[in-house]
């Protein structure tokens, strides 16, 4: 005999009432859960932790301030990167900071906000009511600094800094009129006669480490890209039209993110700096007000270098994501990828590019050592594997590429190589290839060069910190100098 077993009737409406019943609990308990771990991961800040170096100076510097209060830049006269200064005041004066009497402080009355606007950061965001607390609570405290003598600033125009060894020099340019040579130092941008006769300015500013010195277009202004590692980034704009040395002023100090930036680049017409972010980030400045108008986050590693196309509306950079990529300045938008992103196209990160002087196409150099020119509009369908943008490879240099550039017209190219600590000059062709000449440099890699503007010399630096200058046709070395003075005195804090 077969027995049916009737399947009970189910009451759905039921069933689905207790299970968004269900829901809901879980959903409070869940709740309840995360206001209780955001209690554990947050506790409120005890009085007694509030520290200048690790809680007051990181709001100084995200929201700018040392940026326009140092002393290259003195906005109302008021220092803010010397303890001492932050604590006098400037030009009001009234006390900034009063140990122990935030109410005193003609500080907390600059950055407090009312009806949403506050008098400090100028014509910027106010501090939060949190980073406003925190300022008056340190000053509460009594206003300690408890910043390490390492992170203390040493250096201004009137004390520069003093060299026992040279240092490594990780960019070189020649500005527009060939007159003289913007060479990257310690603390501090050099500027020399072009031809190695002799020093012109010393920019000092607050990043220790300079990574690229960029003249504008018009050669009046200069881009400096730089930091203090794990501490800050930063773009200065200096103003360097000027023949007194006295009026060659910093216009501007921008304070990015929390590591050093790379890959400084005017746009042509001049009315934006790009720069290069380790936090894979790509930003362009408004060099007259500091506003930023561009950012991208299209990279997956450190962004080393920018450039921009032709007619100011594109901007290109590299990254040690072994790409290089197309970005619309009006739209912010990412485009394309202009190399190839197939797996093993590129043996390694890009790190340096420049773009023709005439037209959209772009040389770059990279882990690989082969230098490479690339067209920057894609005019093939893309296909699986393709590398269609590549116009050119040339003969593989040793090592590393860490610098390139064009020379005037394009018809030749530069390019400097490290490896196992011994460095390379070539100079190309650019429309075979072809090796014009080499210079091995056995005292250390090259990290940086540069074309003269008429084209009949090609400058060179690297880890020695010599600057080398060559005949661009026959790479016969004309000069060779160091742009500091080594003293062999050794470094100590003020």
């Amino acid at each position: 005999m077969i027995v049916i077993r009737q399947q009970p009737l189910v009451n759905h409406d039921r069933v689905r009432k207790e299970s968004l019943m269900r829901v809901q609990r879980a959903v409070v308990v869940l709740v309840l859960s995360w206001g209780q771990w955001g209690l554990a991961i947050e506790p409120e800040k005890p009085a007694a932790d509030v520290s200048f170096f690790k809680d007051v100076l990181p709001i100084l510097r995200g929201k700018n301030c040392t940026g326009c209060h140092q002393p290259a830049k003195r906005g109302g006269e008021y220092v803010m990167t010397d303890f001492s200064g932050l604590l006098k005041g400037g030009e009001s004066g009234e006390a900034a900071v009063v140990p122990g009497k935030p109410e005193k402080s003609y500080l907390i009355e600059q950055i407090t906000p009312e009806g949403g606007k506050a008098a400090m950061p100028k014509d910027a965001p106010p501090l939060s009511d949190k980073e406003v607390a925190m300022i008056r609570k340190w000053i509460e405290l009594g206003a300690k600094d408890d910043t390490p003598a390492s992170n203390r600033p040493q250096y201004d125009a009137d004390h520069p800094p003093i060299y026992m060894a040279p240092p490594v020099l990780k960019s070189i340019e020649y500005s527009p009129k060939g007159d003289a040579l913007a060479i990257g130092g310690y603390h501090e941008v050099l500027l020399q006669k072009a031809d190695g006769s002799g020093l012109v300015a010393r920019l000092v500013g607050q990043s220790e480490r300079i990574e690229s010195a960029r003249f504008s277009p018009d050669g009046k202004l200069l881009a400096v890209t730089g930091g203090s590692p794990g501490r800050f980034g930063e773009l200065q704009i200096w103003d360097v039209g000027n023949n007194d040395s006295e009026k060659r002023k910093m216009k501007l100090s921008i304070m990015i993110g929390y590591d050093t930036c790379y890959g400084a680049s005017w746009a042509p017409n001049g009315k934006m700096v790009a720069v290069g972010c380790p936090d894979n980030t790509l930003r362009a400045f408004d060099p007259e007000t500091g506003k930023q108008v561009l950012f991208s986050g299209a990279h997956n590693d450190w962004v080393l270098d920018t450039t921009f196309s032709v007619n100011s509306d594109h901007l290109i950079s590299v990254s040690r994501d072994m790409s290089m990529k197309l970005i619309e300045v009006k739209t912010e938008r990412f485009i394309d990828n202009i190399t190839s992103i197939t797996p093993g196209a590129l043996k390694g990160g890009l790190i340096a590019v420049d773009r023709h002087p005439m037209k959209d196409e772009l040389l770059c150099g990279g882990s690989d050592g082969a230098p490479k020119i690339f067209k920057m509009v894609r005019t093939e369908a893309r296909k699986i594997g393709d590398n269609a943008n590549l116009l050119r490879e040339f003969a593989a240099m040793p090592g590393r590429v860490f610098g390139v550039a064009y020379n005037q017209d394009g018809s030749r190219i530069a390019a400097g190589s490290s490896s196992d600590g011994l460095g390379e000059v070539r100079v190309y062709n650019a429309a075979d290839g072809a090796v014009v000449w080499k210079s091995e440099v056995p005292e250390g890699g090259i990290f940086t060069v540069d074309f003269s503007p008429d084209g009949k010399t090609v400058a060179a630096g690297g880890f020695d910190g010599d600057v080398r200058i060559y005949d661009s046709i026959d790479g016969k070395l004309v000069k060779r100098f160091s742009p500091v003075k080594v003293t062999g005195q050794a470094v100590v804090a003020r």
